[in-house]
């Protein structure tokens, strides 16, 4: 009989936490409408650009190394693809095209931002550095960003831009990690919104096209073969994208950059460099 008398008390006991864990899900439900409706308040005059660097890591990465100090992961000032000559945050500084408005240092899986301003077109542009332990992360994030499932906005003094999918152009810059890891997520398109993406990685068009099946994306440049993700392909694809032009020839401006900075025939840069 004694052990009879505990049934009442264990089932008022899950009712309790049953209920409580209701409670605790229409919270959170609620708050994430109430941050999706923040997200998607920002200046729809201005276009973003967001880019994901994933820093070059000799320890986290797959990849062949490259001397130790600019395949420091965690080193954003020395690391290959962002604090180096062609480092998206060194060649973009230099560039004629774009202000530096702010760099901001973090301390997550990504290590800065910066921000950017185009010179004459009402563009804002915006790169994360993401530790290179985190490269996982950061291919996640993009593919979010690129499908519209993760939206976020900046405030940059009195304006507010949309960044991630509220980006008009995303770009992921860095290792294929997807060479080295298996994704179980799903990146299916959530608003019919179609986004430009460029992705400069070895093979990406292979390993990143599964993902981005149902995404809705229009893929500006992505690659056929093993490639240096550096700046500078990048920034003269971009140079293009803020004129208007079409895929194709945003892919001949990227292209060329490519063929010049690596010395190699503009053909071989184009076989590399493909569009759609």
């Amino acid at each position: 009989m004694m052990k009879l008398l505990h049934f009442p008390l264990l089932f008022l006991s899950l009712l309790f936490l049953a209920c409580s864990n209701e409670t605790q899900s229409k919270t959170l439900t609620s708050k994430n409408k109430s941050a999706e409706k923040k997200n998607i308040s920002f200046n729809s005059d201005t276009k973003t650009i967001h880019i994901f660097v994933a820093l070059c890591d000799n320890k986290y990465q797959g990849i062949v190394p490259v001397p130790e100090k600019i395949g420091n992961g965690q080193d954003p000032d020395n690391n290959l693809y962002w604090g180096c000559a062609f480092g998206v945050r060194s060649y973009f500084k230099k560039s004629k095209e774009w202000k530096l408005i702010e760099s901001r240092k973090l301390k997550s899986e990504k290590l800065e931002r910066i921000i950017f301003k185009h010179v004459t077109k009402n563009f804002y542009l915006v790169a994360d550095a993401y530790d290179g332990k985190f490269i996982k992360e950061s291919t996640i994030d993009f593919l979010n960003s690129s499908s519209g499932k993760s939206k976020d906005t900046l405030k940059i003094g009195k304006t507010t831009i949309g960044i991630g999918g509220n980006s008009k152009l995303l770009a992921y810059i860095g290792h294929d990690g997807l060479m080295d890891f298996q994704l179980n997520e799903t990146f299916e398109n959530t608003d019919k919104e179609k986004r430009d993406v460029i992705i400069l990685a070895c093979y990406s068009k292979k390993y990143f096209a599964p993902h981005l099946a149902k995404s809705n994306v229009n893929p500006l440049v992505w690659t056929t073969g093993l490639m240096s993700p550096e700046a500078y392909t990048l920034h003269d694809a971009i140079s293009g994208y803020v004129l208007n032009e079409n895929n194709e020839q945003i892919r001949t401006r990227a292209a060329k950059a490519y063929s010049k900075y690596q010395k190699c025939s503009e053909k071989a840069a184009r076989n590399l460099l493909v569009t759609n």
